[in-house]
């Protein structure tokens, strides 16, 4: 690693403003950077810092880990076109602002607001010393749609319980704000870091790669789709994907992948690029808006379609701010404590490695793994698989590997999603008793059993009757795809229909206990349910696995 070092005077440089990237890693729809560069004619230090937490860096696989470092690169790049540079340093928030206090007397400090309560504690730690430096701490609130404060606040002091309470709530608000102008980054005078920073902190003259932070590759990089992190890629990715929403706008349709998911095209998701804040929220909501305006002279309406997606994200945020335990069973008061059973042998590990022997839930595990990308009706998939479909593991099993390797898991969202698959949380009381068979749910899904094939290379000559269920090919089909089941590629886990069947009766037993339910988020209606889980007509039997 090569370090840049710049001997500065202090006394040349008195004064200065700085923008702490954390989230929001873009210059576009950017408030925060506005604030910062009021007085274009003072030094502007743009920085992020590896603290082992900002962005998600204190549990990150290396998809996702590449992903922001791309992110800050791109970031990097676009400063150095106006003669400055991304100041990216390791250490501790507060101690590297109040050493640029000592230096050059920094004025101003402006950053995107983190809603979620696990960053509290490192925002708190900032202001305080803002306040005793006498540094002005600005905070812009632009990672979400609306300030989840405001809606609490409008929400008579706590959070909307159901999904259609945050609606009511946030049409009595108002619409959310338009992204702000871009910035001129001409004329910008961009401080330099002295040479004591360069004693004191690990300074990255040029974005470092994964392996620079101890986060290394895990197994063959074997990646089928290749996600590019950054504002210039995401710019991009957001006209590819109102490209595709026009289209289906003009034939009157309005979420492309809803009805019959394609999880072999490229993904159009831009989850990842908003998750990092590489891609404006707001940007991407009246983007959307304007463009059904356009074609429709109509409004998208906020319950359904992509902007449906959006506001459960918001929903979620919002959720999550005021409970700390949000992201675990114990201390969370809107999560079902709900008796998990251990996991039991190696079967948990079986779930991560995607080899349960059930090709649609391992397919799925391994793409996970290798892209950090899973379509969200997959996702649902092997997260009731874990939990009450099949393993009946804890939803936090699952949470903390997501965390690792989704790119676009951020703290909030992704615990959410958990809880209402597992049926701990956001859903009718332990209302989903019917437990999504793996088999059933690979052929409604992907009938050509190409993404297996892409994804478990031991099945690719499996024939296509027996791709969901290798286990029922006789031995002579198993010999000529050269693929033993036991041996070259594993029997399942578990029976999933003599499971599925104790969970089910374990459900309805815990629905009696309750009795009633206690106070707990849940969704509105069932149209609301089929909404999230990406549902549609299925009414085929069971399928068994002995």
């Amino acid at each position: 690693m090569s370090y840049n070092i710049l001997v500065i005077s202090s006394t040349s440089m008195l004064g200065g403003n700085v923008i702490w990237f954390r989230h929001g890693l873009r210059l576009h729809d950017n408030p925060s950077l506005h604030s910062a560069l009021e007085d274009p004619s003072a030094p502007f230090f743009p920085i992020f810092i590896f603290d082992g937490e900002t962005a998600g860096t204190k549990m990150v696989g290396y998809n996702r880990m590449r992903y922001l470092l791309e992110a800050l690169n791109d970031l990097d790049q676009q400063f150095r076109k106006y003669g400055g540079k991304l100041l990216m340093i390791k250490g501790r928030p507060d101690l590297i602002f109040r050493r640029l206090w000592e230096e050059f007397g920094i004025r101003t400090l402006c950053f995107e607001q983190d809603c979620e309560p696990i960053w509290r504690p490192r925002d708190a730690s900032v202001r305080a010393l803002c306040r005793d430096i006498g540094v002005s701490c600005r905070e812009h609130v632009a990672h979400t749609l609306w300030n989840p404060d405001t809606v609490i606040k409008a929400n008579g002091g706590i959070p909307p319980l159901t999904y259609q309470m945050f609606l009511h709530t946030v049409e009595i608000i108002g619409n959310p704000p338009r992204p702000v102008d871009d910035v001129d980054l001409n004329g910008v005078n961009f401080g330099s870091l002295p040479e004591s920073f360069y004693r004191e902190f690990t300074v990255f003259d040029k974005a470092p790669k994964p392996e620079d932070l101890g986060v290394f590759l895990e197994n063959e990089d074997i990646r089928m789709i290749r996600w590019v992190g950054g504002e210039t890629a995401a710019l991009k990715q957001m006209q590819e994907r109102l490209a595709v929403e026009y289209e289906t706008f003009c034939r009157g349709s309005y979420l492309p992948t809803h009805g019959n998911p394609d999880l072999l095209g490229p993904p159009i998701s831009l989850s990842p690029a908003l998750r990092f804040g590489c891609l404006s929220v707001r940007r991407f909501y009246w983007s959307l808006q304007d463009l059904f305006q356009q074609v429709h002279q109509g409004r998208l309406a906020s319950t359904q379609f992509i902007t449906g997606q959006l506001i459960w994200r918001e929903y979620f945020y919002t959720m999550s701010v005021n409970n700390p335990n949000y992201a675990q069973m114990s201390g969370n008061p809107i999560c079902l404590d709900i008796p998990w059973k251990e996991p039991e042998n190696d079967e948990l590990q079986r779930w991560k490695e995607g080899r349960t022997g059930f090709p649609f839930v391992d397919a799925a595990m391994r793409q996970l793994r290798t892209e950090g990308w899973l379509h969200h009706v997959v996702r649902n998939t092997v997260a009731s698989f874990l939990t009450r479909g099949t393993l009946w593991l804890s939803w936090e099993h699952g949470l903390q590997h997501f965390l690792k390797y989704l790119l676009d898991a951020d703290w909030s969202v992704c615990a959410g999603n958990w809880m209402w698959v597992s049926s701990s949380a956001f859903e009718a009381l332990l209302d989903s008793g019917e437990c999504a068979c793996p088999v059933r749910l690979g052929r409604r899904l992907e009938p050509s059993g190409h993404y297996v094939r892409r994804y478990v290379p031991e099945l690719a000559r499996m024939p296509g009757e027996y791709i969901y269920e290798p286990w029922r090919a006789p031995i002579e089909v198993q010999e000529a795809a050269g693929c033993i089941i036991g041996r070259d590629y594993p029997a399942p886990v578990v029976d999933h229909t003599a499971a599925a069947a104790r969970n089910r009766a374990n459900m309805q037993e815990l629905r009696r206990l309750l009795e009633k339910a206690p106070p707990h988020c849940c969704p509105s209606s069932e149209d609301e349910v089929r909404q999230f889980m990406w549902l549609g007509d299925d009414s085929q039997p069971e399928l068994t696995t002995t």
